[in-house]
């Protein structure tokens, strides 16, 4: 399991992002020699958690528990083949591109050093939006529909990442599983939770100590709003019993 790259980007201003500021640090490249990563601070404070690395969108993108943004060679090359054009290292606007690294079958809190020092922790997958969509169609991808067609694909959204120790990284580095949390939600579940398959939300609480904030949020509101109408139910149930006793 390898670092293929180290990817950062620019601030950019565009027309297809919805940061207030109308930039974007999307279009992120391989970067030579080592790279600092730490922790950049709270979610909406602090932006990215990789060195000389833009974010412009502090209500989604950044913070402690997404400061890193991991994403598998071998899905690029899946993107590759079915969009028929090339998708070079940080093409998806990851800042790290894996090689033999199940990044979407990765458990949230699972752990990974990488090189010598840095030990990161993942905390939930990437949800497509308008930013990313726009970014491809711009580098000449057919985009049309890109935010339905990422969030369905089976190639998985790529990891987001917290970091647990700080240091510098490279291209080339190896990637160690240091440990796995006692519970099966990987990041390809987690994301089809939130999106296509929300019944599954309750289910992946169990990865609560672990999970990036806001997809904690929406599997809390999911499985709060749902017990309430399951009591409901059952207090109808019990109700109507009485009445017809």
């Amino acid at each position: 399991m390898t670092l293929l790259s180290v990817n950062v980007g620019r601030a950019k201003r565009v027309d297809y992002t919805d940061a207030a500021s109308g930039l974007t640090g999307i279009d992120k490249r391989p970067v030579d020699g080592p790279v600092r990563i730490e922790s950049p601070g709270p979610n909406g404070v602090g932006a990215s958690g990789v060195a000389g690395d833009a974010v412009c969108d502090l209500r989604f993108h950044g913070g402690a528990d997404r400061a890193v943004y991991a994403f598998a060679r071998e899905d690029l090359d899946r993107w590759e083949r079915e969009l028929g054009g090339p998708l070079p290292n940080g093409a998806f606007g990851e800042n790290l591109t894996t090689s033999g690294l199940d990044v979407n079958g990765a458990l949230i809190g699972e752990r990974w050093r990488i090189g010598g020092t840095v030990v990161l922790e993942v905390t939930g997958g990437r949800i497509p939006c308008r930013t990313f969509q726009g970014h491809l169609a711009e580098r000449g991808v057919d985009a049309g529909g890109w935010v339905r067609r990422f969030t369905r694909a089976q190639a998985g959204p790529g990891a987001l990442l917290r970091v647990i120790e700080p240091g510098e990284v490279r291209a080339g580095d190896p990637v160690e599983v240091l440990s796995r949390p006692d519970h099966d939600v990987t990041v390809a579940l987690l994301h089809r939770a939130a999106t296509t398959e929300r019944e599954l939300l309750p289910r992946t609480l169990v990865a609560a100590a672990w999970m990036e904030s806001g997809l904690l949020a929406l599997a809390r509101r999911h499985a709060e709003k749902h017990a309430g109408e399951d009591a409901g139910e059952r207090g109808g149930e019990g109700r109507e019993t009485s009445s017809g006793d």
